[in-house]
């Protein structure tokens, strides 16, 4: 058998096809079902004990050789075929794929940071897993205030004193903590409260915080900013109102709504019946957060906001529903192709 197995292998090394007839003959001749391999292994059965090993390895030997062999003219006959025409790009897929686009969430971040940043707004960033004197503490929120009820937190099982970040509050804190004023930042990124999600809140959102200190900052100047990002990101004819709020770490505190309309259900849904939309809370840095820093509330005032991003592109792009922006259905991302 092994001197059949060496006649085969030789006619194996010197066969060449120049069609895919002459393929289909040599792939028949050797792995065909009455083919040379089927009946070499019927023949296996007889070859003596100590020589089946070195047999048996020299079978799968000319079968590799074959496979190889016909992989090898396979290829050559395709290239010949090819030549003299278009050759076609094997790197293609067979059906083109859409271009995906930029998530609404991602271009509205975006184009936020950019109006601030166009005004000397500097951008700082955080971790969202937090300890208790960042996300609390420091912004005058002590341990038992009340005012915590105010966000419901995830806390970390393994370590009570951290939680998931409820506010990006805690960006400004470090950096309050590593630089004394002028301080003018914006603090973008994911934060997480435990509520009930609806068409009009969610438990994971985002927030651009932005922080401004120096010395005799008003109240209106926070207006004015507050009224410039409106003017940028909704157009020159949108109209804002600020009401009043409590925060802990601001005094006084407002929040700013932008008119929606009422005009369809989902108008009166999203804005309860009065055509506003609230997106964003802002006030005066609290005397005591700045003391909390390291900075001296007798010299230095500033303002503070916060700007819900999913609240800002529901305004922008007229999305009646916060939760379509994290179930990732095609349908409404496909919406966006042209964004960004």
């Amino acid at each position: 058998m092994e001197e059949q197995i060496q006649k085969y292998l030789s006619e194996i090394e010197a066969f060449t096809a120049t069609s895919a007839a002459e393929l289909e003959s040599f792939r028949i001749q050797f792995l065909g079902k009455k083919g040379v391999m089927n009946a070499l292994f019927a023949s296996f059965k007889d070859v003596a004990p100590e020589n089946r090993k070195a047999t048996g390895q020299a079978l799968n030997g000319l079968k590799t050789a074959v496979e190889n062999k016909l992989e090898e003219q396979r290829l050559q006959v395709e290239l010949a075929s090819n030549a003299d025409g278009p050759s076609d790009d094997l790197t293609k897929t067979p059906v083109p794929s859409p271009l995906g686009s930029r998530h609404p969430i991602s271009t509205t971040i975006d184009e936020v940071i950019g109006i601030f940043q166009r005004i000397g707004f500097v951008l700082s960033e955080g971790p969202e897993i937090e300890d208790d004197w960042h996300n609390f503490t420091a912004l005058n929120l002590p341990e038992d205030h009340p005012a915590r009820d105010m966000q419901d937190t995830f806390f970390i099982n393994i370590n009570p004193d951290h939680m998931l970040r409820t506010h990006t509050s805690s960006v400004q804190v470090r950096y309050m903590e590593g630089h004394q004023p002028p301080i003018r930042i914006i603090s973008p990124g994911r934060v997480f409260r435990n509520e009930a999600i609806s068409a009009r809140s969610h438990c994971m959102f985002h927030q651009v915080e932005g922080l401004y200190i120096d010395r005799k900052v008003s109240f209106a100047d926070m207006v004015q900013t507050l009224r410039h990002f409106a003017r940028e990101m909704f157009g020159t004819d949108a109209k804002i109102r600020l009401r009043p709020s409590y925060f802990p770490f601001t005094e006084p505190s407002a929040e700013m709504d932008v008119y929606w309309g009422l005009k369809t259900e989902a108008d009166y849904r999203m804005t309860k019946g009065t055509g506003w939309l609230e997106v964003l809370g802002c006030g005066m840095v609290d005397p005591r957060v700045l003391e909390n820093c390291g900075i001296d509330p007798e010299i230095y005032s500033g303002f503070a906001f916060g700007i819900g991003i999913e609240r800002t592109a529901m305004r922008q792009y007229q999305i009646p529903d916060i939760r379509l922006f994290t179930e990732n259905d095609l349908r409404f991302l496909q919406n966006f192709q042209s964004v960004g």
